[in-house]
């Protein structure tokens, strides 16, 4: 009788198990089967995963010097993942994922970790990596708040390119200042151009997808079209140098945006060539 219901006991934990690993697939098959359809690619990505299966096509947007500069903001995290920086942050916002941290986050000395005296744009600190978003427009513009500014009534579907960098935030006076890289008026060829963007973190990797930011996963999309050119490098860059950046500048930024989870799907990303 012992035997028996020894015998019982090891059946019925079989068809448990078989019962959880079919639902476990069911869960995966709706989850790839919930995820948006009839949108274009997806961001943010991989950048050093090359394939994608989503055929929406559209034309990559002219260089960033034949765009106008229309907004520069920044995020808490990576929400790009390539070598750099791989380092994944945990759960963030509402349960999302939290983004990637910078591999040199990791190796600052006592000195570029001090903590600064000031708070800096509501809560950063020293280690912490931003990815910061240099966005260009079609549009007749002037930089301004939010992304609304890269649009109007009379250009409401315009090409998008947003530049993107990584940077490590250190408390180092030596580093680079963020406000090199700032919107100062400046306008070449009659466009609305930063001071100058980074040049030494490797050359941009462009590909399609879309906008990004935490209100969007796999299952709610982004609509808009923008042709991304993110750099594979992380930075370092003067963490009080960014205080004073959110402190006043014309795009009235003054915090760290959430992330949206890297999508992975290969239906909600685009082909880089």
């Amino acid at each position: 009788m012992k035997w028996f219901g020894n015998r019982v006991f090891v059946l019925s934990a079989a068809v448990f198990f078989i019962s959880a690993a079919v639902a476990g697939e069911h869960r995966h098959n709706d989850r790839e089967a919930s995820i948006c359809e009839g949108f274009g690619p997806q961001t943010p990505r991989n950048i050093d995963q090359k394939d994608g299966a989503n055929e929406r096509i559209f034309a990559l947007a002219p260089s960033y010097e034949k765009m106008n500069l229309c907004n520069i903001h920044f995020h808490n995290n990576a929400e790009h993942m390539a070598e750099d920086f791989s380092i994944y942050a945990g759960k963030g916002e509402h349960g999302h994922g939290g983004g990637y941290e910078c591999k040199l986050s990791k190796t600052l000395s006592e000195a570029e970790m001090r903590p600064p005296a000031e708070k800096i744009c509501k809560g950063l600190n020293p280690g912490d990596t931003i990815e910061v978003h240099w966005v260009y427009t079609s549009c007749d513009v002037e930089p301004g708040k939010g992304l609304g500014s890269c649009l109007t009534d009379a250009c409401a579907n315009p090409n998008l390119r947003v530049e993107a960098q990584v940077f490590t935030l250190v408390n180092d006076s030596s580093a680079p200042d963020f406000g090199t890289f700032d919107y100062r008026g400046g306008i070449v060829e009659g466009y609305h151009q930063a001071n100058s963007l980074p040049t030494n973190t490797g050359a941009p990797v462009v590909f399609l997808g879309s906008t990004t930011g935490p209100k969007y996963t796999e299952q709610e999309c982004s609509p808009l079209q923008v042709t991304w050119s993110v750099r594979p490098k992380c930075s370092k860059v003067n963490i009080h140098s960014v205080g004073k950046w959110c402190g006043r500048n014309v795009f009235e930024e003054d915090h760290a945006h959430g992330v949206r989870e890297l999508v992975t799907s290969p239906g909600l990303l685009s082909t880089i060539k």
